[in-house]
């Protein structure tokens, strides 16, 4: 269940949309299953949260269960989204709008974004400029701003392990991240992936004499992870998937889906993810 979106009923509308509309806005849409509409713009409204971070709640109702309270805010026609602040009705639409009018909605209906939204954007970029203290000092400065966001603290996490600092990145990971917790388990998956840490050159050599010494090449594949050679990684583990599919009870196949785990978190290995599990998916069909 999101942080920001979540469903509510008559038993929990008190205190699950009135008692924090006081502080923040909250936005609740008014649906059923069998509306065609409703499952256009529940989806958006749904993404569109997760993506403002707490500067609105969504409350979905599922005006079928709970037709009290469609009828106490005087919904005659679905879907209908009503705006909830500070104890007032203050801005509804109804129908499934263009996205971007939604979002025109929403940026006026929103909190103000924080500070530390613009700052995590800098540090992303001083990211992919590859000036990772730079970025962490950043990523500090901005959690300071919004200590509740844990996007923020799980990118400074993420910016640790690229600078080698595991230990610290271990420790912050013991926490729960429960806004975030399928990122969370991928950089603990990625964490495990660093303690693979070993003597590429060695293990290339032995390769090199053996090159069917599919054991060996699974080593390189985690030696690879843990040095963040994630491309290397895969082209090993996927090696063995070509080569053997069956060796050890299908364990090149099980390293590429550990290396998927490990880096689905983060969108800069989206398209390299992407292209692996199509070329497993070929190697295995």
């Amino acid at each position: 269940m999101s942080e920001f979106a979540f469903d509510v009923s008559i038993e929990d509308f008190e205190a699950r949309v009135l008692q924090p509309a006081e502080t923040v806005p909250v936005v609740v849409d008014f649906w059923a299953p069998w509306c065609e509409p409703c499952k256009v713009l529940k989806p958006m409204l749904e993404k569109l949260a997760e993506e403002f971070k707490g500067r609105f709640l969504l409350a979905k109702v599922n005006s079928d269960e709970f037709p009290e309270l469609a009828q106490h805010f005087g919904v005659r026609s679905i879907p209908s989204v009503k705006v909830l602040f500070q104890g007032q009705l203050v801005d509804e639409f109804n129908g499934a709008l263009p996205e971007g009018q939604v979002r025109e909605f929403l940026e006026r209906i929103a909190l103000p974004a924080g500070p530390g939204g613009n700052l995590r954007e800098e540090a992303a970029a001083l990211v992919g400029e590859g000036r990772l203290e730079e970025a962490l000092a950043k990523l500090v400065e901005a959690s300071h701003a919004s200590p509740q966001d844990q996007a923020i603290q799980l990118d400074a996490i993420d910016v640790l392990m690229q600078l080698g600092r595991n230990d610290e990145a271990k420790q912050l990971l013991a926490g729960e991240y429960t806004a975030e917790p399928d990122r969370a388990n991928a950089l603990r998956a990625r964490l495990a992936l660093a303690d693979g840490a070993a003597d590429t050159a060695a293990i290339e050599a032995r390769l090199a004499a053996n090159p069917a010494d599919h054991a060996a090449r699974l080593e390189l594949s985690r030696a690879y992870a843990a040095q963040s050679r994630f491309r290397e990684a895969m082209e090993a583990a996927l090696e063995v998937v070509v080569r053997d599919r069956f060796f050890g009870e299908g364990a090149g196949r099980k390293a590429m889906l550990q290396l998927f785990e490990a880096l689905g978190g983060s969108e800069q290995h989206d398209d390299l993810i992407r292209e692996f599990r199509r070329r497993m998916s070929a190697a295995l069909n």
